[in-house]
């Protein structure tokens, strides 16, 4: 007993010090913290910098949204539907541009490529215009018998026509008598893959100001102009459309355009983007992500409901992993509401399948009964059950139309791209530069707040942390300013802006630290102050990840670029005018003479600090582009691009590209140094002097500049 009390005693003991050591290791190291801070630590944001950018474009985004329902929601109590439901076509109509169909569609010059026949119908594969061009690839599924039957076109969605989700119904609706043409998407899975990625493709259309989603959709009207054509298709009523996911998408836009579609089937493709795809960070594709649609308040709920009158069967899965059911039923009971008070309470109705993301027998069935009575004129009639095995898929060769790849997203937008810069002014005049380039990024607030830390010296420089907040947006940044003895009337501001964030042009003596030349103790030296900011989205507020940023098709670059587009605020415009904002808290809160400023971009850096400099060239010293991209039109122009999704600022092309905006720099010193093009290849002198020319003498194009060149140049700035 007593070798047991020893030993409790002695465990005991052994607890006790290891808590006394464990607290004291504590307290020292809170002392040590609170009584000899040796670094300045960074200041205290008021957001969480790795989430800052994705909330304020969410939080913003949901606002937007939320005011949308409340207009909508009046409109439709107060009897005014039809004028809202005519802005939200309006909107399209000017997002999509010149949608040529109908009787301005002009030739189809169509080709018949191939015919089989098989259990349920005759496949003819065809190929027409869509654009001067660009084809169609329409697999048209007619029924045996005696004609001239209804029709229903079918728009494939993110995928392909040869899987079970668009096949196995085209050969379904032919079963029971419509006439069924299905068609590919540009890119995915699809025959039109050149020139036609939803990505790396679609994202171009941003600068152009006009929706890759006009690529899906006229394919869809032309199939309308394709079917008038024929001697066994029943137009007199019109034609069904219905398809799920994109093909959904693809027929809700279609409906606005084009009342020959008699009534409409979207499946498994919409929801409130207050769920979906905004509030769940969702991968969306550019197409559903235009300029300015968040802004405009123009939902998925709107573009269904402003179809009405149009007929429409919202068809949903219980088991759909995107769209999920819940948010499905909450929308529908929505459009539910809206077309009661439009007194078209008996044009829509929600069907809940069985089935998850997926177009099934089913949906055929209950698309049939609707079709029936609004494409038929027999409401009346049986829609027979369809077995599945009755059903097989078909070998794709039966399926392929081979059109033409010449003509495709790629080459069309190009084709604007050129137009639009024909009919930009080369060489504007600085304030006509100055409200281009306020018409795209926004005005500046002027407004913000500076905190700082203390001193900390660094050779000749004293280091100090900086969290600069304006427009809700905290922009920590290093100041690096010379101590008393190094201070100098000639010494210049530069404000650093670099795409990878401070901590690349700082640290190991990175580029902005060999501006500070901190181990230069020659008096005679002029030493600048540098301001290195991390500006949104960039360095320490690089967004974090999102679920959805895992899968094949997402990244936080495309998700905070898309969404800041549907805003009608890009990411380069928002860095700008923030940009702007703090060259002007030097100067009316810091006291810094404006002549001293010099704003430096590297990467992506550049395009800001060109254009915040655009907008005050008058009042900084001078604007340096580094390695730097030298043009939007070069993003539209060359087949392959490296540059990140948050380089197509939206809607630039519509009213300048760069170079435009180096000509129009009359007021400050400018370089542009090793300017880069769509690759990120460095541009020739030979290429360089044809872009920029002819600029003033105030501004140095320096094509294929070293490194160690570059600094001197930047630091020898008058």
């Amino acid at each position: 007993m007593k070798r047991k009390l020893k030993i409790w005693s002695k465990v005991c003991a052994i607890l006790v010090a290891l808590m006394i050591f464990n607290i004291g290791c504590t307290l020292v190291r809170k002392e040590d913290k609170v009584v000899h801070p040796k670094i300045p630590n960074p200041i205290p944001a008021t957001n969480d910098l790795r989430s800052m950018l994705t909330d304020h474009l969410i939080d913003r985004s949901l606002k937007s949204l939320s005011d949308a329902d409340v207009r909508r929601e009046r409109a439709f109590h107060q009897g005014d539907w039809e004028a809202y439901c005519e802005s939200v076509r309006q909107h399209i109509r000017e997002s999509f541009g010149d949608m040529p169909f109908g009787k301005d569609g002009g030739h189809l010059n169509t080709r018949l490529v191939s015919t089989y026949e098989t259990q349920h119908c005759r496949i003819e594969n065809v190929l027409f215009e869509s654009f001067p061009g660009w084809e169609v690839n329409a697999s048209v599924f007619v029924p045996y018998g005696e004609g001239p039957f209804p029709a229903v076109v079918i728009p494939v969605g993110h995928s392909g026509k040869q899987y079970g989700n668009y096949q196995i119904p085209a050969q379904a609706f032919a079963k029971l008598g419509y006439v069924a043409v299905l068609f590919d998407p540009p890119g995915q899975a699809s025959e039109k893959k050149p020139g036609n990625n939803h990505f790396y493709d679609g994202v171009r259309t941003f600068l152009t100001g006009y929706s890759s989603q006009r690529y899906f959709v006229l394919d869809a009207l032309r199939c309308i102009d394709y079917l008038e054509t024929r001697g066994d298709v029943d137009m007199d009523r019109g034609v069904g459309m219905t398809g799920v996911s994109g093909g959904g998408q693809t027929t809700l836009f279609a409906t606005l355009f084009d009342s020959r579609i008699a009534c409409q089937g979207p499946s498994c493709c919409i929801t409130s983007m207050a769920d979906h795809p905004v509030g769940d960070a969702y991968a969306a594709c550019p197409e559903s992500l235009w300029s300015g649609r968040i802004a405009a308040g123009v939902g998925e709920i709107d573009i269904l409901l402003a179809g009405i009158p149009t007929p429409t069967l919202y068809m949903a899965g219980k088991q759909d992993e995107v769209f999920l059911i819940d948010w499905s039923r909450a929308l529908a009971q929505s459009v539910s509401e809206c077309f009661t008070e439009a007194g078209y309470e008996d044009r829509f109705r929600f069907f809940e399948d069985e089935s998850g993301h997926a177009y099934t027998l089913t949906q055929v069935e209950q698309f049939v009964s609707l079709m029936n009575r609004w494409v038929r004129g027999q409401p009346e009639r049986t829609v027979p059950h369809l077995d599945p095995d009755e059903f097989t898929m078909l070998d794709y060769e039966m399926l392929k139309c081979f059109p033409a790849p010449e003509e495709n997203m790629f080459t069309l937008n190009r084709t604007i791209s050129r137009d639009l810069q024909s009919h930009r002014d080369p060489q504007p005049e600085r304030e006509a530069v100055r409200q281009a380039i306020q018409r795209v990024i926004g005005t500046p607030t002027y407004k913000g707040k500076w905190e700082q830390s203390a001193p900390f010296q660094l050779w000749t420089q004293n280091y100090h942390e900086v969290l600069f907040t304006t427009e809700q947006l905290d922009i920590p940044a290093t100041l690096l300013r010379p101590v008393e003895s190094y201070l100098s009337e000639n010494g210049k501001w530069i404000v650093y802006i670099e795409e990878l964030g401070r901590q690349k042009a700082l640290e190991s003596w990175g580029s902005a630290a060999q501006l500070s030349q901190m181990f230069e103790r020659d008096t005679n030296v002029v030493h600048h102050t540098v301001l290195v900011p991390d500006l949104p989205g960039w360095g320490n507020s690089l967004p974090a990840l999102t679920p959805y940023a895992l899968v094949g098709w997402g990244s936080m670059d495309q998700f905070t670029a898309y969404l800041s587009c549907a805003l009608g605020d890009g990411i380069l415009a928002i860095q700008s005018r923030c940009t702007a904002n703090l060259v002007q808290y030097l100067i009316r809160e810091k006291n810094v003479d404006p002549g001293n400023i010099i704003l430096v971009g590297h990467g992506l850096g550049g395009v800001v600090a060109l254009l915040a400099g655009a907008v005050c060239q008058e009042e900084i010293g001078g604007i340096v582009c580094w390695s730097s991209l030298a043009g939007f039109q070069s993003l539209a122009e060359d087949e392959n691009y490296t540059w990140p999704s948050a380089a197509f600022l939206p809607d630039a092309l519509r009213f300048f590209d760069l170079p435009e905006v180096v000509r129009a720099l009359d007021a400050c010193t400018v370089l542009i140094l090793n300017p880069l093009d769509a690759g990120q290849r460095s541009l020739s002198p030979s290429e360089a002097l044809s872009l920029f020319s002819p600029v003033g003498d105030n501004v140095r194009i320096v094509p294929q500049c070293q490194p160690a060149d570059a600094l001197k140049r930047i630091q020898d700035i008058k």
